[in-house]
């Protein structure tokens, strides 16, 4: 199987050299949970255009500084190519900005939240444990970086996870092959403190200072790329 990385947004420039991209970031962790995974990166953030999505494997959409209410050129584009793949029956998964896309494009309403915000390690109750989960723990925890929010549960979906600060963590569609996270299973520790070091003017430093301390809990990246795998397995099976 070949896993289509849709590449929606870069890091902040003062870090960018540090790190791998996004796409990079995906294939080292989904990697590990599939060593057999294909993979391929489509930039629509640099302007390249998105592939018949019916003639894909798999689909996964990154996260991007860019909220879905933005008037990028290729916004509307990725809309309707979510709502083509999920007619293609072709798996799909979104991570932070992926998660919000899949939910507008799937009828959710999606906004800046008034919650301000969501920085550091969040740990999440798990509510439901659809067949791509092995078992169900009480809560996953991850990195996060959204100000954005998922606000309605959108149509033919089911909620996974969530938190009192993100009550549509992540969600499964039971018609349609998609699953989203709001968090980054792909950020390693230290690019998350890099992430919000460098965002100390819009986060405060008392709230940047406060999201690195919580990064000493341990995370659960691994466990959400066995989830994702498991899930492609499924949907292709």
């Amino acid at each position: 199987m070949k896993l289509t990385i849709v590449e929606t947004g870069l890091a902040p420039e003062p870090i960018r050299d540090r790190f791998p991209d996004y796409p990079a970031m995906f294939r080292r962790l989904i990697g590990a949970a599939d060593p057999a995974l294909a993979f391929e990166t489509v930039s629509v953030v640099k302007g390249e255009p998105l592939p018949d999505p019916a003639t894909l494997d798999a689909i996964l959409i990154t996260g991007s500084p860019a909220g879905v209410y933005d008037p990028e050129p290729w916004m509307n584009p990725l809309m309707d190519f979510i709502r083509w793949a999920a007619d293609a029956k072709t798996p799909q998964i979104g991570i932070c900005f992926g998660h919000q896309a899949v939910a507008q494009a799937m009828g959710a309403r999606v906004a800046k939240s008034d919650k301000g915000w969501g920085v550091g390690r969040h740990a999440y109750d798990v509510h439901d444990a659809p067949d791509w989960i092995n078992g169900k723990p009480d809560e996953a925890a991850f990195a996060v970086s959204h100000q954005d929010q998922v606000l309605s549960l959108p149509p033919g979906a089911r909620r996974i996870a969530s938190s009192a600060f993100t009550p549509y963590a992540a969600l499964a569609f039971q018609q349609v092959p998609i699953i989203s996270f709001q968090g980054h299973p792909e950020f390693e520790d230290d690019f998350a403190e890099a992430l919000y070091d460098c965002r100390r003017d819009r986060l405060g430093d008392n709230s940047a200072d406060t999201a690195i301390e919580s990064l000493s809990r341990p995370h659960d990246n691994q466990m959400i790329a066995s989830w994702m795998t498991a899930f492609l397995a499924l949907s292709k099976s």
